[in-house]
């Protein structure tokens, strides 16, 4: 990796992250194992506003206006503000939207991803503009004090809207190469300036930078996504695609994240629209940053990806980690956004599919992944898993017309299964408040300081969040152990993962010589007293359970843990199996999920 691409001034930070690497002044250490960390994901721009010490209101009013496309005003001071109250969620990492410098003409960039300049800050989520750079680093450091981790949200495909086709943001999709216009400061297309190389003295508030990135070479020029359907061949939308499969345009990229990493002190990257990008770029990208965080003393920083597609359990595989049947020694990004647990976690808690789909994910994902290696062993203990994102056009809390609450059981019967599961935990911003907006982006991306702004501590979805985080931090297993989907049963001897929406969801996790049990009832309306199978070797008959966290109140005790011989058991890998066999009853009211150990 060549060490001078860029100015003598980011170099010289590049190289002093480099020397201090384990001294007492070096970079923050990275987390022993990021699944003792539970993620909290917020929007910069929609989070929280200070200016000089005093909470500012939104820009735009309502705050929750479905169709608000713009910035809202969020800053990195109204983060840095609320650390304790996100550490106090049981939070271990923040991941905050990208925070680097979008295009100071385009309003409609508060979410950050048409990034301009992959070096420096966006100016607008700082109190003053001019030292955005040293405000990022403030909140960094901030967080380090109070125990968070903090992750960066990166583009590595696109850039924002740089230049026009005939003036025009978009364009059909060519088969070659079409003219461009390249933008101005105001966000002008100059017809004079087809060729970013000949620009005379660009600003700092147009084109992309650093300067090594303005070629013309570097970016598709094709308009919009082809009409084949392979949309990693045009623009993305007015975000400007670029070329990624060159190896000089990935060399600088590459080094510019680098230097993020040195500039800000940061822990790990979550990595956008990573399935489009060309070239092995998420192989090589993946292996480049984590040998970099290394030699700087940084040796556990994580990256994951976000794999977003109909096929995403078998892109996941091409994208992560590297094919044990591949001659290469490189390894890739470390981890991926779960889309595939997401597409079948959440409609399963809404009582739109059956438990069964949850279990066949993860049976079929066992199969797709049996030859990846990761750079952390097995792939989906690190996934970071959720329940609703920015992406989503709906949240998970849904509020009925004149009975609000009615629901609120599914969204901590989500959260407590999210919390059991394997993978990393991520919490989207304002579900610890009940932010209930669907229908749009906009929609779930809310200012939350305009809804919540005492941001309080003692509302109901944020002390339930904080006993589920408790009893993850408590018990190893539920962060480490290996999960087994249980069988279940309503006559005490036919069992099987249930087949029907509304059923029974049950897993063990286990560590050593402790199992904790889960049960969910996704039932909406009816109650369900069931057996579950236990691990014989590790459950005594007559021994008992214990509810460690129930989101209902006064919890049904399970029956002891009995023997039952006269069974028929339907297994997860579709073979039949007969007792005896060691099970505990439980009753689950509607919606009602129980975390259990001996």
């Amino acid at each position: 990796m060549p060490t001078t691409l860029f100015s003598p001034e980011t170099q010289a930070i590049l190289d002093n992250a480099e020397k201090a690497a384990g001294q007492p002044n070096g970079p923050a250490a990275s987390p022993a194992d990021w699944r003792d960390q539970t993620i909290y994901f917020l929007m910069v721009d929609r989070f929280n506003r200070v200016k000089n010490g005093t909470q500012v209101a939104p820009v735009h009013q309502p705050f929750d206006d479905p169709s608000c496309f713009a910035f809202q005003g969020g800053n990195f001071s109204g983060i840095q503000e609320q650390l304790g109250y996100i550490k106090k969620l049981g939070v271990g990492a923040i991941w905050l939207s990208p925070v680097l410098k979008n295009l100071p003409f385009d309003s409609g960039s508060y979410h950050g991803y048409g990034i301009h300049d992959f070096l420096r800050a966006e100016p607008r989520f700082a109190v003053n503009p001019a030292r955005a750079d040293d405000e990022l680093r403030a909140l960094v450091d901030a967080a380090h004090a109070a125990k968070l981790f903090v992750i960066f949200d990166i583009v590595l495909n696109h850039t924002g809207d740089v230049f026009a086709y005939d003036g025009q943001s978009e364009a059909d999709f060519s088969d070659t190469e079409r003219t461009v216009q390249w933008r101005d400061a105001k966000g002008v297309a100059q017809s004079s300036w087809p060729d970013v190389a000949a620009i005379p003295n660009p600003s700092l508030d147009a084109v992309a930078w650093p300067l090594e990135l303005q070629q013309n070479r570097f970016f598709r020029r094709r308009g919009k996504a082809a009409p084949s359907g392979d949309d990693t061949l045009g623009d993305f939308d007015s975000l400007k695609q670029m070329v990624t499969a060159d190896p000089d345009l990935q060399r600088f990229l590459i080094r510019a994240y680098q230097y993020v990493i040195a500039r800000y002190d940061i822990d790990g990257f979550r990595i956008d629209t990573l399935r489009y990008l060309k070239g092995d770029l998420p192989r090589l990208f993946g292996n480049s940053i984590r040998e970099f965080a290394l030699s700087i003393g940084k040796k556990n920083f994580f990256t994951f990806g976000e794999v977003l597609d109909a096929n995403a359990e078998s892109d996941i595989a091409r994208f992560i980690g590297r094919n044990t049947a591949n001659g290469s020694d490189l390894v890739g990004v470390d981890a991926a956004l779960d889309y595939p647990l997401f597409n079948t976690l959440k409609p399963t808690v809404k009582g739109f599919a059956a438990p069964a789909t949850v279990v066949n994910m993860y049976t079929g994902r066992k199969q797709v992944e049996r030859d990846i290696l990761s750079s952390h062993g097995d792939a989906t203990r690190f996934f970071v898993t959720f329940l609703d994102n920015h992406d989503m056009k709906e949240r998970i809390r849904y509020v009925q017309t004149g009975n609000e609450d009615r629901y609120d059981d599914q969204v901590t019967l989500g959260l407590a299964c999210l919390y059991s599961l394997p993978g990393i935990p991520c919490l989207y911003y304002g579900t610890e408040q009940g932010l209930h907006g669907s229908g749009s982006d906009a929609a779930v991306r809310e200012a939350l300081w305009g809804i919540a702004p005492t941001f309080p501590q003692n509302s109901f979805f944020y002390q339930e969040i904080q006993k589920i985080a408790a009893v993850r931090e408590a018990e190893p297993a539920l962060r480490y152990g290996r999960s087994y989907f249980r069988p279940v049963s309503g006559d005490g001897s036919t069992f099987g993962i249930s087949p029907f929406p509304g059923g029974v969801l049950a897993w063990s996790r286990i560590l050593n010589d402790q199992e904790i049990l889960v049960a969910a009832n996704t039932n909406p309306t009816q109650p369900q007293t069931i057996d579950v199978i236990l691990e014989m070797e590790l459950s005594g008959v007559g021994e008992t359970f214990r509810v460690l966290y129930g989101n209902q109140k006064n919890t049904t005790a399970p029956k002891p843990v009995a023997n039952l011989t006269n069974v028929r058991v339907s297994e997860v890998d579709g073979t039949t199996g007969y007792g005896p066999l060691h099970t505990v009853q439980l009753t689950l009211r509607p919606l009602e999920v129980q975390i259990l150990r001996r």
